[in-house]
């Protein structure tokens, strides 16, 4: 299958402006910003035919082009990344079988986060949209609930079925267990990673749908899928030893340097 991966990035964040070209220092102290580590962590990724970053912003655009990135504009109209993506396939003309939206503020991804959710995509027929799912340990968990209890929006969680049909996402921490947990201890909560690969027939769609009271509240643009009843795969990876985090808010910057060090990337 040919893949597409569409990296969105938008200047006008309303909890973070100017959150792609923030600066991350990593283990060798080169400064890089958000959007070139984003576009670096893509290029590991096996099986991506093509790479592009889609913005409407032309100070995003012209730090994405310097470092070799190739770059399609799109509409500041849109108010999420699959919005963005879906222009941004149709500006390239298609002809892609799988098209992976990595957001720009998730460089510590790592590539087979990606690669598992393409193959958890291709052999489920039935699926629109996949994305993946990353069992917490405790250390997570507790980050998680003390953003929470500090007010900040941190990252956000998944349930699903049986068949890892995704029930509902939450910038809350679901489901609520009530226990105390050690940093190395298993938990029942799953942090979504905001990484999707949509089919092109379900990405061409979700630009005409409204926005639902859902999406609305939690403010999570893969709701509107799940309002519409679209079939949503939660395809769950392993860390390997990884750590993962979002770039969320200013707080999360010494938390993210912290992490680019300690495994070593420059």
């Amino acid at each position: 299958m040919s893949v597409l991966v569409v990296i969105p990035a938008r200047y006008a964040s309303t909890r973070y402006p100017g959150k792609p070209l923030v600066k991350l220092r990593g283990a060798s102290g080169d400064a890089k910003s958000l959007i070139q580590r984003s576009w670096e962590a893509a290029q590991e990724v096996q099986g991506a035919d093509r790479v592009v970053v889609a913005t409407d912003d032309d100070r995003i655009k012209d730090a994405a082009e310097a470092f070799g990135a190739e770059v399609v504009m799109t509409s500041t109209e849109w108010q999420n990344g699959t919005e963005r993506c879906a222009e941004a396939l149709d500006a390239l003309g298609g002809g892609y079988d799988i098209v992976v939206n990595l957001q720009g503020d998730a460089p510590l991804t790592p590539a087979w986060f990606i690669e598992d959710l393409v193959a958890g995509l291709s052999a489920d027929p039935i699926a629109e949209v996949a994305t993946p799912v990353l069992r917490c340990d405790g250390r997570a968990l507790n980050g998680l609930l003390d953003d929470r209890r500090q007010g900040r929006v941190g990252g956000t969680t998944a349930v699903f079925g049986a068949d890892h049909n995704a029930l509902f996402f939450s910038k809350e921490v679901i489901p609520y267990t009530g226990m105390d947990y050690g940093d190395e201890d298993e938990t029942p909560v799953f942090h979504h990673v905001g990484v999707y690969a949509y089919r092109p027939s379900a990405l061409a769609s979700y630009p005409r749908w409204a926005s639902g009271p859902l999406e609305q509240l939690e403010g999570l643009e893969q709701l509107r899928f799940l309002e519409r009843g679209a079939h949503m795969l939660c395809v769950e990876v392993e860390a390997r030893g990884r750590q993962f985090w979002e770039l969320n808010n200013p707080e999360d910057v010494p938390k993210i340097e912290a992490m680019l060090s300690e495994m070593g990337h420059n």
